[in-house]
């Protein structure tokens, strides 16, 4: 017995949550406004109205005419029905009932005309205007609701219908139940359809949309990781450098404090440390799988390198000048490695993007930094597809930016292409020489 109480409790609760889900489904008037199209805008909401517009002349000449019924009364119908079509637009569920009390109201009416023989072979309980206006009330609905509630709205519809004509019934009459309740779930299925394609859509554009920024995101980490690579020996040489002058300084004064002892291990001793974790950073940074023709031993090239660089260029076909302003001096290691990647970077671009063009690099001195401009003629033809990833420009401009720089890239010279960065590095103070003869 306390088993049986159980399942009953169980049934009754589970009846319960379903009435409470049909309640919040279709007891609402919450605003779900038709999104307009992407290319037509308005128009299909003038469609609508235009279609509510013929259905009330049409439904009210229907009522009046064929079905006999009183002006006033087929007036009140008309105006339910066409008025639920453009409700629809905004709210579907108010809609919804609306357009099943005006239909109920019709089938009443007509019933009443045809079980005093008034009229012979109306369609009943759903006359062609109610059906038209109650399908492109429910298409309109399952456009914008969930699934379940169409469905939910679809069986009330149905239930409205199973109890007018076959437990109610009347006299005399065209039967068109069935044929209605087959021609709005085409409707459902079909609103349910389009709604699930357009989400679907959203969707896929949403995620194409994060997955464009994951690659950005990515392709910029990764940037940032080979600079980085990079920069490793230059770091690790001024720490080098720091460490040995440390060591060798208390050498180089006679009888040296202690206390200046103390600090120049301590120097060495931070240096080499520092060394140490570079070295551990440089582990983690490091691919496990280095590009083609790249050496994770190799030193990092400079500027004196580039004309090695713009031979190379020259072998794979490309015409390349080179220029030269300023008094020329040497730079920090850092300013000189991103430089020389800068102009590797851009005739790699001249080459595969701009095939049959000629460059020309200029390197211009000033004691506040380097200018690097890379700019090229316009190709003589298609450019063939490319297996590059498109992202040079991001690493360039990442390096310029890295040393407190600038860079910009764009179209030069009608179909040309120009890149102009400038790195700080700023000169260094000039030294004065110590007297020859030993005088202050």
């Amino acid at each position: 017995m306390s088993r049986l109480n159980r399942v009953t409790d169980k049934g009754a609760e589970a009846v319960l949550r379903w009435l409470r889900v049909l309640r919040d489904d279709l007891l609402t008037v919450r605003a779900d406004p038709l999104p307009p199209s992407e290319w037509l805008r308005w128009v299909p909401h003038g469609f609508v109205c235009l279609a509510a517009f013929v259905v009330f002349f049409g439904d009210l000449n229907q009522l009046q005419g064929y079905g006999k019924i009183g002006h006033g009364q087929a007036l009140m119908v008309a105006v339910g029905q066409c008025g639920a079509a453009v409700l629809a637009l905004r709210r579907p569920v108010p809609a919804l009932w609306l357009s099943l009390i005006a239909t109920l109201a019709g089938a009443v009416l007509a019933r009443r005309m045809l079980m005093a023989g008034q009229i012979d072979g109306f369609p009943w309980p759903w006359h062609a205007w109610g059906i038209a206006t109650h399908l492109l009330v429910l298409l309109l609905l399952a456009l914008r609701v969930p699934t379940r509630v169409s469905v939910e709205a679809l069986a009330l519809t149905g239930l409205l219908t199973y109890v007018l004509q076959g437990l109610w019934g009347a006299w005399n009459h065209s039967s068109t139940g069935e044929t209605a309740v087959v021609l709005f779930t085409v409707a459902v299925v079909l609103g349910s359809a389009l709604r699930g394609r357009r989400e679907a859509r959203a969707e896929l554009g949403r995620q194409t949309t994060l997955t464009a920024e994951e690659r950005a995101r990515r392709t910029l980490l990764e940037e940032r990781s080979r600079i980085a690579r990079e920069l490793h020996d230059v770091v690790a040489h001024h720490m080098s450098v720091i460490s040995i002058q440390a060591q060798v300084a208390p050498h180089l004064v006679q009888d040296p404090p202690d206390e200046l002892r103390e600090n120049l291990a301590g120097i060495r001793q931070n240096a080499v440390e520092a060394l140490t974790e570079l070295r551990r950073v440089l582990d983690v940074l490091r691919s496990e799988h280095p590009a083609p023709g790249e050496r994770a031993d190799a030193p990092q090239p400079t500027l004196d390198r580039l004309e090695s660089l713009v031979e190379n260029t020259r072998a794979a076909g490309l015409t390349v000048t080179t220029g030269t302003s300023g008094e020329h001096r040497p730079l920090p290691p850092g300013v000189e490695l991103s430089a020389y990647r800068i102009v590797q970077e851009a005739l790699s671009n001249v080459l595969r993007h701009a095939p049959g063009a000629t460059a020309h690099v200029t390197l211009a001195y000033d004691p506040r930094g380097l200018r690097v401009t890379v700019v090229n003629t316009g190709p003589d033809r298609e450019a063939p597809p490319s297996a590059g990833a498109g992202h040079g420009l991001l690493g360039m401009r990442e390096r310029a930016v890295m040393l407190g720089g600038r860079l910009t890239a764009g179209p030069w010279a009608g179909k040309g292409y120009k890149v102009d960065a400038y790195l700080p590095a700023p000169a260094p103070p000039a030294t004065e020489s110590p007297p020859q003869d030993g005088t202050a």
